[in-house]
């Protein structure tokens, strides 16, 4: 495989990777959006425990904010956070050789923290998807490094 190949193939799997980070990031804030309106998606299964959270408040808040919407906020954030984070992968595969070398351990860095953070708190859907994205820049930074 020559230079340019292994170039364009970094390219590609930094871009895939983000793209698979940006797919779980946008479907999250549109479950969580819909979820305003008629919450069955990010939500307890149990409706009472819903119904508790919107009348409790959050004790740091001293009343300024009840569970519920914390626990809107958080979803928001944490779709941000993956929609940035994406961002930032793509924009790396875009940018080709002029990347920062550093960029692409930083992306496997992060990457891994999601999928544990994954693994331990969340559910198999997401962890596959994760899993996935975080292979592929680890495949790119082996790439890399021919």
């Amino acid at each position: 495989m020559n230079s340019r190949t292994a170039s364009n193939m970094i390219a590609v799997l930094l871009m895939l990777g983000g793209g698979v980070f940006g797919f779980l990031g946008g479907l999250h804030a549109i479950y969580t959006l819909l979820d305003l309106r008629n919450p069955r998606r990010l939500v307890p299964d149990d409706p009472s425990v819903a119904q508790a959270m919107a009348h409790s408040a959050v004790r740091l808040t001293s009343g300024g904010t009840d569970m519920w919407r914390a626990w809107v906020g958080f979803n928001f954030t944490h779709s941000l956070g993956l929609l940035l984070f994406a961002g930032l992968a793509i924009w790396a595969g875009m940018r080709g050789n002029r990347v920062a070398a550093g960029i692409v351990p930083t992306l496997i860095l992060i990457g891994g923290v999601y999928l544990v953070l994954t693994l331990r708190y969340f559910y198999r859907s997401p962890a596959i998807g994760v899993a996935i994205g975080t292979g592929c820049f680890a495949a790119a930074w082996l790439l890399s490094l021919r």
